[in-house]
């Protein structure tokens, strides 16, 4: 281990004779500190890395031996060294973490306190800190003995296309890990949102002292798309119209992420008008679903045929309207 590490003690800050208590306590307090996802410092990564990885090897009291006698190359010294710490950002389980997949489909688990493998619950999203804390030191609190030290929970990332959040069902999903890809088959639950994250029990890092594996959390990242923009659960989409549809009104189709539906455009509508379809937004599997908003844009002919011309040039000479002096009442 390179020479350069900060001593584990002083990563923590407390004293070599620590008790396994102060430890946890040190361990706690720092965790809520660095945390990514409540910290957006740059450097919070790397600190709350650190911070693990010191944790994991005081924490647990053969390693904590070999390193007061050795120090960072306690790896390597005697008889059945234990692997290298894990962390929710490496090691452990040998997981290179906040892994974007390129766009590739998938993704199961719970997310945000919504779902996971087994059913409601988990997620860390909008929880208390203290349940994402529990994770790390044991289900329920428990740690099973002194020396049973769980995994700690890692973070991966994972981006799907619109359709695939707002469908849901099972997809594949490859994330790279430090001992080469590795894939899971997963089940999507139906409207999944931008920012909420999934959780995978059991496929964090890896514990110590027969203690259990932490937890795997996929933050989901929706790809831009080129007709849909999404706003929580409200998708927003073109709706381009012909002149004479917006002037005169008509049933116009509008594509949305669960199919074609029919909207319909009041007489004398002009670009930016917005048009709701409730409940065609993104669905909601535990309350009500998002709307979708259909936005006009009025399209005119790129290359207007003879007949096409001759009537708008008959319109020009007919209509008094000023769209950029609008009677009252008008436009």
């Amino acid at each position: 281990m390179a020479a350069s590490k900060r001593d584990y003690y002083d990563v923590l800050g407390v004293p070599r004779n620590a008790g396994a208590e102060e430890i946890q306590r040190a361990y706690r307090n720092l965790a809520r500190r660095w945390h990514p996802d409540l910290n957006k410092d740059p450097e919070a990564e790397e600190r709350f890395k650190e911070i693990s990885e010191a944790y994991e090897v005081l924490s647990d009291p053969e390693n904590r031996k070999r390193y007061d006698h050795f120090g960072h190359a306690w790896q390597q010294a005697g008889k059945g060294s234990a692997p290298g710490p894990g962390g929710p950002f490496g090691g452990g389980g040998g997981r290179r973490v906040y892994v974007n997949t390129g766009g590739g489909p998938g993704f199961g688990g719970g997310f945000d306190g919504g779902f996971d493998a087994g059913g409601p619950g988990g997620g860390f999203g909008g929880t208390d800190f203290e349940d994402l804390l529990s994770g790390l030191f044991g289900r329920g609190g428990e740690r099973g003995g002194f020396g049973r030290t769980p995994g700690t929970d890692q973070v991966a990332e994972i981006t799907l296309q619109v359709e695939d959040a707002y469908a849901g069902g099972r997809r594949r999903v490859t994330l790279d890990t430090a001992a080469g890809p590795r894939s899971y088959e997963l089940n999507v639950p139906p409207g999944v949102t931008d920012g909420q994250r999934i959780r995978l029990a059991g496929e964090g890092g890896a514990g110590s002292g027969g203690g259990p594996a932490g937890d795997l959390y996929l933050r989901v990242r929706l790809a831009p798309h080129p007709r849909y923009r999404v706003d929580g659960r409200d998708v927003t989409v073109d709706l381009p119209v012909t002149p004479w549809e917006a002037a005169l009104g008509a049933s116009v189709p509008v594509d949305t992420p669960g199919g074609t539906a029919t909207v319909d455009l009041p007489p004398g509508s002009s670009s930016g008008r917005r048009l709701r379809l409730r409940g065609r937004g993104m669905p909601n599997p535990r309350g009500q679903p998002g709307d979708l908003y259909a936005e006009v844009k009025i399209v005119v002919p790129p290359r207007p045929t003879q007949a096409e011309r001759d009537l708008f040039e008959r319109l020009a000479k007919e209509s008094r309207f000023d769209p950029r002096n609008p009677p009252s009442g008008r436009g």
